[in-house]
């Protein structure tokens, strides 16, 4: 008997050892694909990835204890290349804008067993902003129409070329319009300075980068499609019912992610200007005080009606054949997150964001506060120090002192009158406007010409450039 029973604890030992082995062993692999060169998937790429969030927030116990997690974080310049990863296995996550999105749901809805679900946005402008056509800054174009026989470059797939077909179909046009080119976001912005292309449409933030750099001129704005421009994340149906604890604490480090750029628009934008190579003037831009950008990955009601509407431009321009919105979404993850970190999922639901936080403070040149956020302006300079101003003419006098003190400035920021977007102060056009028209500012910033020149013609007043303005506003 005490021989069988020594044999019997060998076995257990045995048993124990090798199950100890075998979970500790264990390795789980999650791909995720995200661009670095578009800001709105930030949050659910490059910060994530960036900060180390996803491995802050893994599961270490229970099924997951001893596992060790081998992160794939793959970078591409567009959604598509993402949705073809996914579909061969060699990517779990996606982050992408909404019109990928879609097409990457409708691409898995169209195999047999294969799914993928949408489970959180990372950021949008309710009024379809981020997405942009610029010309080079030398073109003698100002608006869509001026497009006509050009020819015109943009990613297929994207976001952008989304933005590109409602703008054909609210025209009543066809894709004939001009000669539509298919050429990723580095390729376009060569293609732009070095003039061999007469317009580029693309997503966030390269319509801006192509301003900030001299090289080209917005003449067409996402927000003039009026439907609001979203990106999220889709994950595959398989990892997600497989490993929904890895899928919550994915959106955990997405929820830290947005706060903290939320937060901390100057350390964010220069953090990922390391990240991505992409000017931290440019991404202060989206995410400073008044930027492009809610950073909101709540599902709300709002976002499913437009993603249902976006569907039926894809297929007018026979992009998608069918696309059933309601069986891709799946929010419970996204839910669990927001409980397992003490939010209130519910709440959020319900706030629709004007972009990041107004711009307050003190104006730098009156000592006044700020009353009027879409009059304000700021200047970054080169000691790194970011500079309140309460309206356009103090602004620009703030510009006038600083140049005459010699002070390097990195960028100066105005919101359009027009929009109300934020831009760069340098490449407004600026209105004079005469008494009696009502205006709030005896000078206003408008980002398109024909819109500057729109105002004067039912206002009055007088069309002027940056240097122009800087005088005016010295008198």
């Amino acid at each position: 008997m005490q021989l069988r029973y020594r044999h019997m604890l060998v076995w257990v030992v045995v048993l124990l050892v090798w199950t100890s082995l075998s979970h500790a062993a264990q390795t789980i692999r999650i791909g995720i694909g995200h661009q670095s060169f578009c800001t709105d998937t930030y949050t659910g790429g490059l910060v994530v990835k960036g900060r180390n969030l996803l491995e802050k927030y893994l599961p270490k116990d229970g099924k997951y204890a001893g596992v060790q997690y081998d992160i794939v974080w793959e970078d591409y310049t567009s959604g598509p290349p993402i949705t073809n990863q996914m579909l061969a296995g060699k990517l779990d996550i996606g982050v992408m804008g909404d019109y990928p999105l879609l097409v990457n749901g409708a691409r898995f809805q169209e195999t047999k067993s294969l799914r993928s679900v949408l489970v959180a946005i990372t950021g949008y402008n309710r009024n379809g902003s981020g997405n942009s056509i610029v010309v080079p800054s030398s073109s003698d174009v100002y608006s869509f129409e001026g497009l006509k026989g050009k020819r015109v470059s943009v990613p297929f797939g994207s976001a952008a070329h989304g933005m590109l077909l409602k703008a054909l179909i609210d025209r009543g046009l066809g894709q004939d319009y001009f000669t539509i080119i298919n050429q990723a976001p580095p390729v376009g912005a060569t293609s732009i300075q070095e003039k061999k292309i007469d317009a580029h449409a693309d997503f966030c933030p390269w319509g801006e980068l192509l301003e900030f750099k001299g090289w080209g001129r917005k003449v067409f704005d996402g927000s003039e499609t009026n439907i609001p421009y979203l990106h999220g994340v889709v994950v595959r149906k398989d990892f997600a019912e497989t490993y929904p604890e890895i899928v919550v604490a994915y959106l955990k480090a997405v929820l830290e992610a947005s706060e903290w750029v939320t937060q901390h628009p100057q350390e964010a934008a220069k953090a990922m200007q390391e990240w991505a190579t992409i000017q931290k003037e440019v991404m202060y831009l989206y995410f400073g005080p008044g930027g492009f950008l809610t950073l909101d990955p709540s599902m709300k009601p709002q976002w499913i009606e437009t993603l249902k509407y976006d569907v039926t431009v894809l297929q007018k321009m026979d992009i998608i054949k069918q696309m059933d919105v309601d069986a891709w979404l799946n929010d419970t993850y996204l839910q669990q997150a927001y409980k397992e970190t003490g939010r209130d999922y519910a709440q959020q639901l319900a706030v629709i964001g004007e972009g990041t936080s107004p711009v307050t403070g003190t104006d730098a040149l009156t000592g006044r506060p700020v009353t009027e956020p879409r009059l304000a302006g700021e200047i970054w300079t080169a000691d790194d120090t970011i500079l309140t101003y309460g309206s356009p003419v103090s602004l620009l006098r703030g510009l006038r002192t600083l140049e005459q003190q010699g002070k390097g400035i990195n960028a100066a920021y105005i919101f359009d009158h027009a929009s109300g977007l934020k831009a760069f102060a340098n490449h407004a056009f600026y209105v004079t406007t005469t008494p009696g028209s009502g205006a709030p500012s005896s000078l206003l910033p408008f980002t398109k010409k024909t819109d500057a020149e729109a105002f004067v013609a039912q206002h009055g007043g007088k069309v002027l450039q940056l240097d122009d303005a800087k005088q005016a506003a010295a008198l």
